[in-house]
């Protein structure tokens, strides 16, 4: 799926010196012939993508040669203002050579090469984030390098790996579609009468099926037609279909296969009859904005009954959603976060009145063609 954060990664691979190509479906990949030389600094703007800049980290610090070029990773002002320390200080503490340039713990920073020595990581948050760029690191590193504490944490590397083993010979990989991406059609599914939503291979990697999960609890129809193993991950046809809507919970041992989908499982709790509870969530509140926060404040101006705890909320519902005049509309702060943004477009289909978006151009951080998906859809409902 084209994405701001998948443009990204594939200009990080021509900054290091690989070759990229996207042609009828099909991206090719050419690494790069080793480690960059000089002592030049080469600068990788990340834009929003925290899974590029964290990934980065971990795989320069033992890639780059000591003698060769040092590597400034910046960012967005968005992802400058992430935290960068869950990862810089496991890698230091493996010999890594990272400096802050400015504020410690915030991009942008660089990235020298070091000899690292495999350790013991246990990790405070079960991120995946953090678990591969210490993965990429620990493939470098003399020693043993192991990783305790990411239980429930995406095992998207790990499957990888197993598909491209030992070998250094070209490998071909068949990438799934995106389960956080189809979350909002699925979730629109659940909510608009006699709708059906159907996703083709869909990964349905138990650590990414959370979102399925709580359609099925909350009521909402959910039939997974077929399950293929196409090169490392589970891949289905799933179908969402309308239906009256329960009350649900969602605790902490749940967030991880679903926390990208939060926002928008927030506004299919404004619609269940009854009190829905999202707890164990306080890592929304570092995403690319406070996503508690800006969910709570979103819901509200449209009339939900949402109360916001340090991490998650409570909902009650059901709730008639409502907007403003045509020439008035309810202006929604999307804070920049693509996340927001997209749940509050699926919301603004249950709404009586209009909704506006103070920026809808966010969703290109993930999801580019979400608009114009969104506008078919609508379409052939219309039809």
């Amino acid at each position: 799926m084209d994405s701001q954060d998948t443009r990204s990664s594939l200009e990080a691979v021509s900054a290091l010196g690989g070759t990229t190509e996207f042609q009828d479906g099909v991206l090719h990949i050419t690494p790069p012939a080793g480690p960059p030389a000089g002592i030049e600094t080469i600068t990788i703007d990340c834009g929003n993508s925290g899974t590029t800049v964290r990934l980065l980290i971990g795989l320069l610090a033992g890639w780059l040669d000591p003698e060769g070029a040092v590597v400034r990773l910046t960012g967005d002002a968005s992802l400058s203002e992430r935290p960068m320390a869950r990862v810089v200080d496991p890698l230091r503490r493996m010999g890594a050579n990272i400096t802050y340039e400015n504020t410690a713990g915030l991009l942008p920073l660089l990235v020298r090469g070091a000899q690292l020595t495999g350790s013991h990581h246990q990790l405070k948050v079960p991120s995946a984030q953090v678990k591969t760029a210490l993965q990429l690191a620990g493939l470098f590193a003399e020693g043993e390098t192991t990783i305790g504490g990411a239980d429930g944490a995406r095992d998207h590397t790990e499957r990888l790996f197993s598909v491209m083993g030992q070998s250094r010979e070209p490998y071909n990989i068949t990438i799934p579609a995106d389960p956080s991406a189809a979350a909002f059609f699925q979730v629109a599914g659940a909510l608009i009468p006699n709708s059906i939503i159907t996703i083709q291979d869909l990964c349905l990697n138990p650590g990414r099926a959370g979102t399925l999960a709580v359609l099925r609890r909350a009521g909402a129809k959910v039939e997974i037609e077929q399950t293929v193993f196409n090169s490392a991950e589970p891949m289905g046809q799933v179908v969402v279909s309308h239906s009256s809507l329960q009350p649900f919970t969602i605790e902490a041992d749940e967030v991880p296969s679903l926390i990208d989908e939060l926002p928008i499982l927030a506004v299919l709790a404004t619609q269940a009859a009854g009190t829905s509870t999202i707890t164990g969530a306080a890592d929304l509140r570092v995403k690319e904005c406070d996503r508690i926060s800006a969910t709570t404040v979103a819901l509200k101006s449209l009339g939900a009954h949402i109360n916001e705890h340090d991490d998650g909320w409570t909902i009650t519902g059901p709730t008639s959603l409502r907007g403003g005049h045509p020439d008035h509309p309810v202006v929604i702060n999307t804070h920049g976060d693509h996340r927001i943004a997209m749940s509050m477009a699926i919301a603004a289909l249950i709404s009586e009145g209009t909704i506006a978006l103070d920026d809808d151009s966010c969703v290109g951080v993930s999801f580019l063609e979400f608009f114009v998906t969104l506008d078919k859809l609508i379409a052939l409902d219309s039809a």
